[in-house]
C-alpha cells in the first residue's frame, strides 16, 4: 500500500477495551479507512524493531448509523479487533497496512 495514500486514524479515546478487541473514538487524518482494512499497531505504537500484533477494523459508526468508510477531516467510533488491540492507546495514529 502507499505510504502517501494509506488510511490513517488518530485514536482520541478508548472506550472499552477487551482482551482481543477496543472500542474507539477516532479522526480520520489521512486517506480514506474502510472496514475490513487492517492495520499492524507496532508500526506506529510501538518503537521502532518491536511488533505487537495486527488489528481489524470491524465496523465504523458515525452519529448513531453504520457506514463503510471515513475520510479526513471526520470522526468516528469504531471497533478494532485482533492480537494488537491491547496495545492501541489514546493519541496514537495508525495506518492501514497490507498486512
Amino acid at each position: 500500500m502507499d505510504e502517501k495514500n494509506a488510511g490513517k486514524l488518530q485514536i482520541f479515546a478508548i472506550e472499552e477495551r477487551e482482551s482481543a478487541a477496543a472500542t474507539c473514538v477516532v479522526r480520520c487524518v489521512g486517506g480514506i479507512v474502510r472496514t475490513g482494512q487492517r492495520f499492524d499497531v507496532g508500526r506506529d505504537v510501538i518503537p521502532a524493531g518491536e511488533s505487537h500484533g495486527v488489528v481489524t477494523l470491524d465496523w465504523i459508526d458515525r452519529y448513531g448509523r453504520r457506514v463503510d468508510f471515513v475520510d479526513p477531516p471526520h470522526n468516528a467510533k469504531v471497533l478494532f479487533s485482533g492480537e494488537g488491540a491491547p496495545f492501541l492507546k489514546e493519541g496514537a495514529t495508525v495506518t492501514a497496512s497490507d498486512v
